[in-house]
């Protein structure tokens, strides 16, 4: 019997829902007006997609994924701070994210920055001041960290918002010549490998890393996660282009800003395309990894979800 997946994620999103205010507020002495701003885009809701793959990952190899919902909360403050800062006007530029106003739109420019920055900030004090079962020491909980500080900096997902910024207007002009169109794919890989990528891969490697997973699942369990990861933004892509835009609760800055795509560089079908190899790539790594069928399963059904979403 195949697994509901909607409704196993929207039950997993739950605790991580419920639990991600309440950290705010464990935040002793937070400015009032600034600890309601990261609360707002925090409560925003959203499919929870990296705290999930998180858990899941942690499963495979014998835990619960509640045992590590501060660190899956952690995650989910980096996502969410990666979120405030793209819709700024200086990034972005969005009005609206997952059907609301922005943080910006609500809070102003400079609340909204350092909300986010606070974000990014305390991730570090829940990941590491919170209570684990024994068998999560320090020293994964400090290995989960350099995971985590890895993949969001600017090693990972901030080169690629750099990147992407630096994009803006590529395609300008009546028609790209062949060897741009090859220079833009190139560098669309490297935007949506660290921009997207890195923190989707971040969620397995977090995962693995807190269970004490061998190196060889390690490796596999990440490979996972970058396809994955890519996949997740070709299909964005598609969306931005197909997509009911009060399904995706977001105004689509893409074409606005004349953002590499590969909708935009491959068309619609042959996104399409390249989002079904992703796919099967990411499913190939995740049946190399051993363990606990039904996290496996679990993570194969996220990945599916992640191909054929709608928002």
């Amino acid at each position: 019997m195949a697994m509901d997946i909607v409704n196993y994620m929207r039950a997993r999103a739950a605790a991580v829902d419920a639990a991600l205010p309440a950290f705010v507020r464990g935040l002793g002495g937070a400015q009032p007006r600034l600890a309601a701003s990261m609360t707002y885009s925090l409560a925003a809701g959203g499919k929870r997609l990296r705290p999930l793959l998180m858990g899941a990952s942690y499963e495979i190899f014998g835990g619960k994924a509640r045992d590590i919902l501060p660190a899956a909360c952690a995650l989910e403050m980096v996502h969410t701070y990666s979120l405030v800062h793209d819709d700024l006007p200086a990034m972005d530029d969005d009005a609206l994210r997952r059907g609301r106003p922005t943080n910006h739109k609500v809070y102003g420019e400079a609340l909204a920055i350092l909300a986010g920055d606070a974000l990014l900030t305390d991730a570090f004090t829940v990941l590491t001041s919170s209570r684990y079962p024994r068998s999560v020491g320090p020293e994964r909980v400090l290995g989960a960290a350099r995971v985590l500080a890895q993949r969001a900096g600017a090693m990972g997902m901030v080169s690629g918002q750099a990147a992407d910024l630096q994009a803006e207007g590529f395609l300008r002009g009546p028609k790209l010549a062949p060897a741009r169109r090859s220079a833009g794919l190139k560098l669309l890989a490297y935007i949506h490998l660290h921009k997207t990528a890195d923190l989707i891969t971040a969620a397995v490697e977090m995962g693995a890393v807190l269970a004490g997973a061998p190196a060889k699942d390690f490796k596999a369990l990440s490979s996972f996660g970058r396809e994955l990861g890519l996949c997740f933004q070709v299909a964005d892509d598609i969306l931005d282009v197909v997509g009911d835009k009060k399904k995706l609760g977001k105004s689509g800055s893409d074409a606005r800003n004349r953002k590499l795509t590969y909708a935009s560089l491959l068309g619609v079908e042959g996104a399409r395309r390249e989002a079904r190899a992703l796919l099967d790539r990411a499913l190939a790594r995740l049946r190399a990894v051993p363990g606990a069928a039904a996290p496996k399963a679990a993570l194969e059904a996220m990945a599916g979800f992640v191909y054929g979403r709608e928002n």
